[in-house]
């Protein structure tokens, strides 16, 4: 049934692809472009356009673990995971071609393997209402992780969507996370109305990690095992941009509902079919920034794995900024996660507070957060101390962004 549900909604279904950014100059999901002359080469006409960009991240970070998981006859500390890092460092360019194809391509110097190659597409616009896009970006899910990575409220996304899921020890091999990120694909997007965006794609479904094709046939759906999604958005007040905080936008009036569903085919060494869906929210009004979302997430085993057994996650936050001065902006985020199923009671409170700083006339941004997670609601105390394991129980982070 829930296979059938997806597919029907896939085919009269429309999904966006980044209908944010349909406004922009050019579109990368990294950089904002728009409001950033710096380098940029255009033919006359305009139909010509090359941009180079780089984005920078240098973090300070500290993370203080609970003393469950930890050994103390191997001196494992309880501060771990703490010092410097740099999260993204960044260099790429973009643009358009005749007027219809738009390209990018990233390189990310702060991963290594796959993930050093962060992105790589081309986009053949025919109107606009359809296009079609092929090669490794953003898969259509989540606001959070759609949204341009260097105009994010805060310095880390939240923690529901990329902790993995928490499940019986004997079938801990298989811990997928909600979040879908970067994958290599096609997809068919466009604009309707200037309001709905859709997108409808089919990707690997192995995520950012790996530039190759490794998929093979499902065993118990007899279709390709790759991740089938799709994510359609209202815009009620036109094309909203991909940002969650611009001092440069400090007089807009845009607001974003979106719906996306996703089937991962035999995902995690063709072990189980993970369903996912997501509801979101967005808004832009003046000095504030609103977002909000909630995602459900299906792990079903294959039958060759003889577990009858599938398990349910979800979770979702909400999160707003709002500009006290026209470079400073205060943000506060409540993320929530049943990391250990429906089955199970509990789940994981994360509350968070930051504060955000762009220097005038410099292209920089200072970001501060501090989160704590909290649990709650569970049957029992080992119940309790398995579910934030890996998880720090209070970390900060300051983080200073360079993007050009």
């Amino acid at each position: 049934m829930k296979k059938l549900l997806l597919l029907a909604a896939l085919a009269v279904f429309p999904a966006i692809t980044f209908a944010q950014q349909e406004e922009e100059e050019t579109e990368n999901g990294v950089v904002s472009v728009a409001d950033k002359d710096g380098f940029v080469l255009k033919s006359k006409k305009g139909d010509f356009v090359f941009k180079p960009y780089l984005l920078v991240q240098g973090a300070a970070n500290y993370n203080y673990y609970d003393d469950e998981g930890l050994d103390k006859a191997y001196n494992q500390d309880n501060v771990a995971n703490s010092g410097f890092s740099i999260p993204y460092a960044v260099i790429g360019f973009t643009g358009k071609a005749f007027n219809k194809v738009s390209y990018n391509l990233t390189i990310n110097a702060a991963e290594s393997g796959g993930k050093l190659l962060q992105q790589a597409w081309v986009d053949l616009k025919l109107k606009e209402e359809i296009a079609v896009k092929a090669g490794k970006f953003k898969t259509p899910f989540t606001h959070a992780y759609l949204t341009t990575l260097g105009s994010t409220l805060f310095p880390q996304v939240p923690t529901s969507l990329t902790a993995s899921s928490i499940m019986p020890y004997s079938l801990n091999a298989v811990t997928p996370s909600i979040a879908t990120g970067f994958d290599l694909g096609v997809e068919v997007h466009g604009l309707l109305g200037k309001k709905f965006g859709y997108e409808v794609g089919i990707f690997n479904g192995t995520g950012a990690g790996t530039n190759s094709a490794k998929k093979t046939f499902s065993d118990d759906w007899h279709i390709p095992s790759l991740l089938y999604a799709g994510r359609f958005t209202y815009m009620p007040k036109g094309v909203m941009p991909s940002t969650q905080g611009d001092p440069n936008r400090l007089h807009e009036d845009k607001m974003l509902f979106g719906i996306s569903l996703s089937e991962n085919v035999e995902s995690e060494s063709e072990s189980t079919n993970d369903f996912r869906a997501g509801l979101e929210f967005a808004m832009l009004k003046n000095r504030w920034y609103i977002g909000a979302e909630a995602y459900y997430m299906n792990v079903n085993f294959t039958k060759r794995q003889k577990i009858k057994e599938d398990f349910n996650y979800w979770g979702g936050y909400i999160q707003a900024g709002y500009f006290v001065t026209n470079q400073l902006q205060a943000a506060l985020r409540y993320d929530f996660m049943d990391r250990n199923g429906t089955d199970k009671k509990g789940f994981l409170n994360m509350p968070a507070i930051g504060l955000n700083y762009f220097v005038p006339h410099t292209n920089l941004k200072i970001q501060g957060m501090y989160q704590f997670i909290g649990r709650t609601g569970h049957s029992t105390q080992l119940d309790r101390d398995i579910d934030d394991l890996g998880l720090a129980k209070h970390s900060a982070r300051i983080l200073l962004q360079y993007t050009f």
